[in-house]
């Protein structure tokens, strides 16, 4: 069994919400089920933590909720990373998402993504394509942040960012 842990993550507008699940809801359609967990909403991982530590970061994931104001993003690119075995769509890194990422962890180091597949070298090659055909640049807008754990999946918090 996997470690424990907690997760901050940010959330998106209902219409990037639709846009990243339906190209993912197309791989599975094409046999692509990856190894990525299910049922989350599509996000960017701002940051780990253990999880004796879920009082302060239930904190501090209020106290960012109430003092960062939505922003846009512009998904430009796919990619892939991991040894060849995550297949992503990313935005164009901006003030607004480094900004919010500093409150939960350093940027050095960090891409920021949403995931569309974990899986084997091979399927993830064969993968590219679908998300390819679909994939367009768009804007978004970044407006929740959820807390969760891991292992079992828990949902511990979702919060709006201020209009």
């Amino acid at each position: 069994m996997k470690d424990k842990f907690l997760c901050v993550m940010a959330g998106y507008d209902d219409n990037t919400e639709k846009f990243l699940a339906d190209i993912q809801n197309r791989l599975n359609k094409n046999g692509f089920d990856g190894n990525h967990t299910k049922d989350l909403p599509q996000h960017i991982t701002l940051g780990t933590f253990p999880v004796d530590k879920e009082s302060d970061i239930v904190s501090l994931v209020k106290k960012i909720a109430n003092e960062t104001r939505q922003f846009e993003i512009t998904f430009n690119h796919i990619g892939i990373f991991g040894g060849s075995k995550v297949l992503f769509i990313a935005p164009d890194t901006n003030f607004s998402l480094l900004q919010l990422k500093e409150n939960f962890g350093e940027c050095f180091n960090w891409t920021p993504h949403t995931t569309m597949l974990i899986d084997d070298v091979e399927n993830i090659n064969r993968a590219i394509p679908i998300v390819a055909e679909y994939f367009r640049s768009f804007k978004g807008q970044v407006q929740t942040i959820h807390l969760y754990e891991f292992w079992p999946t828990r949902h511990i918090l979702t919060l709006r960012f201020v209009d």
